[in-house]
Parts: structure tokens; sequence; C-alpha cells
């Protein structure tokens, strides 16, 4: 189980790597105002995206319900529920960067700096919650 527990932390931490990294690309790629710019924002997103986040949030989530079918006596703590209904919120974050990154490609975006700058502090939050969950079991 402990292999199993260090795998899902592993990939819960490359996964808010890109998490925390990708808005803040979108800042950057929001500001730029030259093509070949642009255009090395959307690669810098696209691989990111598909080569990091994605297969690093199907890790995790993998490796999470692995450690609930060895230790389903989780499944009744009131904090995993919280926890678990975090990992939902996170996953529809992700999705929705995925949207994003697809108006940047397409130059469809509709947002300014600005809220992608308020927009990368999100995750944080969802961080906070998850560890003091996770450490702290406070129902």
């Amino acid at each position: 189980m402990l292999w199993v527990k260090a795998f899902h932390i592993i990939f819960v931490v490359t996964w808010f790597a890109g998490l925390f990294y990708l808005p803040r690309l979108f800042v950057y790629h929001a500001q730029c105002e030259d093509k070949p710019g642009r255009e090395r924002f959307k690669i810098m997103e696209r691989k990111l995206y598909r080569g990091i986040m994605h297969p690093s949030a199907i890790l995790a989530v993998g490796f999470g319900v692995w450690l609930l079918y060895l230790m389903p006596s989780w499944l009744s703590a009131g904090w995993l529920h919280v926890k678990l209904s975090l990992v939902l919120v996170l996953i529809v974050y992700h999705l929705y960067c995925g949207r994003l990154l697809v108006a940047f490609r397409e130059e469809r975006n509709r947002h300014s700096h600005v809220y992608y700058r308020w927009f990368n502090e999100f995750p944080v939050l969802i961080l906070i919650g998850a560890v003091i969950l996770v450490v702290v079991k406070p129902f």
C-alpha cells in the first residue's frame, strides 16, 4: 500500500505543478502581442497540458482509486467525502483549462491577463483544503 500511496502523491504533485504553471502561461499569452510569441505559448501550453497535466491527472486519480480499493474503510470517513469533492472540482478546473487552451489555440481568448492571474490562484485553495483534510482528518 505504501508504494501505491507514494505514486499517488508523486502524480498529485506533478498534476498540481501543471495546474499552477498553465494558468501562468495563460497570463503571459494574454499579454503577448507578437505572432511568434503567441505561437510559442501555444506549443508550451499544449505540451504541458497533454504531456504532463493530463497523464498526471489520470495517474493521480487512478492511484487514488487504488488506495480506496486497498482501504475501503476510508469511504466511511467524512473528511474523505469532502476531499473527493475537492478532487472533482479540481478535475472540472483541469478540463476548463483545456477549454481555455483551445480558445488560445484558435485565437478566441476573451479574458485579460488579470483574469488569469486570479484564475491561477484557485488550485492553491484546493491544495490547502485537500492537504488539511488528509493530514488533520478533522471529521
